[in-house]
């Protein structure tokens, strides 16, 4: 066998692990793009050091060692990213004001594809979407390193205490102590009321729900809207601080600030395990329409509860194979 077929045969082996190394550090560090560096270093790693790699463990374990020492190299900066209201109040709609912070701020959306390896389980995949929702992810973002590390091991990858002790190169008692904190800071979150009920696949009363709200946000009908918000119902806007609360401030601030939004198209799109849109508003100018967000939102017992708005299209769109723009004349993506 050549070194030309030894490596190529590598190479597919390691690149067999990159969407679940990807939902993993993206679990760990919040972050699109650093959870894509992240498994790139992992798997250069890798590569470089195989002949080191002796089989005492799977080559699964090993990458997912390598992988969680790269992570919690990135997390010593002690970064905690977040969703807008883990930061500040809700701002009436009359103190509206729009006020950027910097990109490492923030907990940044996921297509689906790039962090959910396809399974034949269902419970498996229903455990897989659900570690990646919004809420969950702003909820282990307030862990410290090794707890989130445990935790996504334990509880979403589903290793044994034993193996996750292996990789820490710690005790199993300690690895059940770590688990058992995390979860109680977990729990005191879920007591806020952060979950999000959608079932997997989506029933047919949320995809009716999601039909009621394309059209009434395409045709800018505030009426429809608010029928479909619930009414404590909350807006962000990353880059921006600012978030709504009540489909009052909400569809205030769409006729007010967000008027330009009015005739707009949304594509749907696969994100965070959530229903997910990019919004398209029209282009005055060149004609058409122009990327305005990435929209993810979060729905409970019949109602919208969660509107999420990406703005930072130049990031987001590509993340998502999303054209730049649509044209006038056939309003769908090409």
């Amino acid at each position: 066998m050549t070194n030309g077929t030894v490596t190529t045969e590598l190479d597919s082996a390691l690149d067999k692990h990159r969407v679940e190394l990807t939902g993993y550090c993206y679990r760990m560090l919040g972050s699109s793009f650093e959870a894509e560096d992240a498994v790139q270093d992992t798997l250069v790693r890798a590569w470089r050091s195989y002949d080191k790699f002796e089989g005492r463990s799977s080559l699964r374990s090993w990458l997912y060692r390598i992988a969680t020492n790269v992570c919690l190299d990135m997390l010593t900066a002690g970064n905690k990213r977040a969703r807008p209201m883990d930061l500040t109040d809700s701002t009436p709609l009359a103190q509206a004001a729009l006020s950027p912070r910097p990109d490492h701020t923030w907990l940044e959306p996921m297509p689906d594809a790039r962090v959910l390896p396809s399974t034949a389980d269902p419970a498996e995949a229903a455990v897989a979407k659900e570690s990646v929702r919004l809420a969950f992810m702003a909820a282990l973002q307030q862990l410290p390193p090794k707890q989130r590390a445990v935790l996504i091991l334990r509880e979403v990858l589903a290793w044994k205490a034993s193996e996750v002790a292996e990789l820490l190169g710690t005790t199993v008692a300690s690895v059940n102590s770590a688990l058992q904190r995390a979860r109680a800071t977990l729990a005191e979150r879920a007591d806020q009321g952060d979950g999000a009920a959608v079932s997997d696949p989506l029933d047919e009363e949320q995809r009716k729900l999601l039909d009621r709200y394309v059209a009434a946000f395409e045709g800018y009908d505030m009426t429809a809207l608010t029928a479909l918000l619930h009414e404590d119902a909350v807006m962000t806007m990353p880059p921006f601080d600012l978030w709504l609360s009540g489909s009052a401030d909400i569809t205030g601030f769409m006729t007010t600030l967000g008027a330009a939004c009015a005739n707009s198209r949304l594509v749907p799109v696969e994100a965070n395990g959530l229903p997910a849109f990019a919004h398209y508003k029209p282009d005055e100018e060149a004609g058409g329409f122009a990327p305005w967000a990435v929209q993810v939102l979060e729905i409970s017992d019949g109602r919208i509860t969660g509107f999420h708005c990406f703005l930072d299209t130049k990031r987001w769109f590509p993340l998502f194979d999303l054209p730049l723009r649509l044209e006038a004349e056939t309003d769908e993506v090409q």
